[in-house]
């Protein structure tokens, strides 16, 4: 008796390894979703908690801060990285990391809708760190939330000028550019 393998028998065999091959994939990214999310949860918990008892510095102010605004706790990340602006002031430290801190500021204003707020700490992150093109990018932004088409245009085509293969500023200021032909 010989037997013979045909296309119709080996499909299911295709389909099933198919979707098990695909389930171990998902399984695997959901265990390492939940093992980073585990690791940020306890260095979030751990920094409170620190911060909570003694005074800290610039940069656990900031970490903290970030760690807020990655929650989307606006509120929260102002007052912390405030602290962590003013302690940089007394730490020394360089211009560079300024910038980040007032950056940050500007995200966590943007995000409660306090667009000028938002801007001057954008502004005064590039005036510490010139080319700085996150704070660029964010700054562009806010005035095109501001309707400020002119001043987003400008400021994206600056932001090329640091970073040309920069997709973000590419896309927008293809579109603002023409936005403005229009009018």
């Amino acid at each position: 008796m010989e037997t013979t393998t045909t296309i119709e028998d080996t499909l299911p065999i295709i389909y099933i390894s198919g979707l098990l091959i695909f389930l171990v994939g998902l399984t695997i990214f959901v265990i390492l979703q939940i093992i980073k999310t585990r690791r940020n949860e306890n260095n979030f918990n751990k920094l409170q908690k620190k911060l909570q008892k003694d005074k800290g510095n610039a940069q656990e102010y900031y970490e903290l801060g970030s760690m807020y605004l990655d929650k989307k706790l606006y509120v929260q990340a102002v007052n912390l990285l405030q602290k962590s602006q003013k302690m940089a002031e007394d730490e020394k430290i360089d211009q560079e990391n300024k910038a980040l801190i007032c950056n940050a500021l500007g995200f966590a204003y943007y995000g409660q809708e306090q667009l000028d707020l938002a801007m001057r700490h954008y502004k005064e992150a590039i005036k510490l760190y010139p080319g700085y093109v996150i704070a660029l990018n964010n700054l562009a932004s806010a005035y095109e939330r501001k309707q400020m088409t002119v001043k987003a245009l400008e400021t994206y085509q600056e932001s090329l000028k640091y970073q040309p293969t920069n997709a973000v500023a590419k896309r927008r200021a293809e579109s603002l550019s023409k936005r403005v032909v229009e009018t």
